[in-house]
């Protein structure tokens, strides 16, 4: 049987705590392992934000692959990180890896999802920094106070644009779009405006967050 390693990741130390995140990836990586014909040999829980590539627990599961001749198993390749620049390193590494969401991405593939996924990081940034900036502008309380109250509007306004998405998202699957590459450029041909609108597109990490608040 072939041998795996299985990483995973959340963002937070209360979610470390309350295994929130982690119990969804422990079981697809599982049910991955098994119905691939994987034997996980040993796993590795990184507490750590998206956006740092200092991760000893992710340097040890490379290092314990490159032990065993094994497979580095994830449950989605946004677990490993934001950052083109890492995601480079990690695949010269010489460690294979799979990801459950993708498993037939080859190394193109995986440089173009990180490279998207990069993107919408940076404009998400800007984009808060522009609402912080607006807001000032408009008298309104910043600090630690300000930023909650902008970030759980912003949240709202997601929450609610994902619900007026809920049936498009329904038929795209019953007309047999199921991955999230499928449903972007379905979205896409269809040109069916994002959240953000003014003319952006549709990539795959915006419909894996999209399907995440469904």
């Amino acid at each position: 049987m072939k041998k795996a390693i299985a990483y995973f990741r959340v963002s937070t130390d209360r979610q470390g705590k309350s295994r929130l995140g982690l119990e969804a990836q422990h079981q697809a990586v599982h049910l991955f392992a098994q119905r691939e014909g994987y034997q996980v040999t040993a796993e590795f829980t990184e507490i750590e934000s998206g956006k740092k590539n200092n991760r000893p627990e992710l340097m040890a599961a490379l290092l314990q692959c490159k032990k065993q001749k094994a497979t580095l198993i994830i449950a989605k390749l946004d677990r490993l990180g934001r950052n083109v620049a890492f995601i480079a390193n990690l695949m010269e590494s010489r460690v294979d890896f799979l990801a459950v969401d993708n498993p037939h991405a080859n190394r193109l593939m995986v440089h173009m999802l990180a490279a998207f996924a990069e993107h919408e990081r940076e404009q998400i940034s800007t984009r808060t920094k522009a609402a912080l900036q607006a807001a000032k502008r408009r008298g309104v309380e910043l600090g630690r106070h300000g930023r909650e109250v902008e970030s759980k509007k912003n949240a709202k306004a997601a929450d609610q644009f994902a619900q007026t998405m809920r049936t498009t998202i329904n038929e795209l699957k019953a007309e047999g779009f199921t991955t999230v590459r499928e449903i972007s450029e379905e979205l896409n041909r269809r040109e069916v405006e994002t959240f953000r609108k003014s003319g952006q597109r549709w990539h795959p990490t915006s419909v894996q967050r999209l399907l995440k608040r469904l």
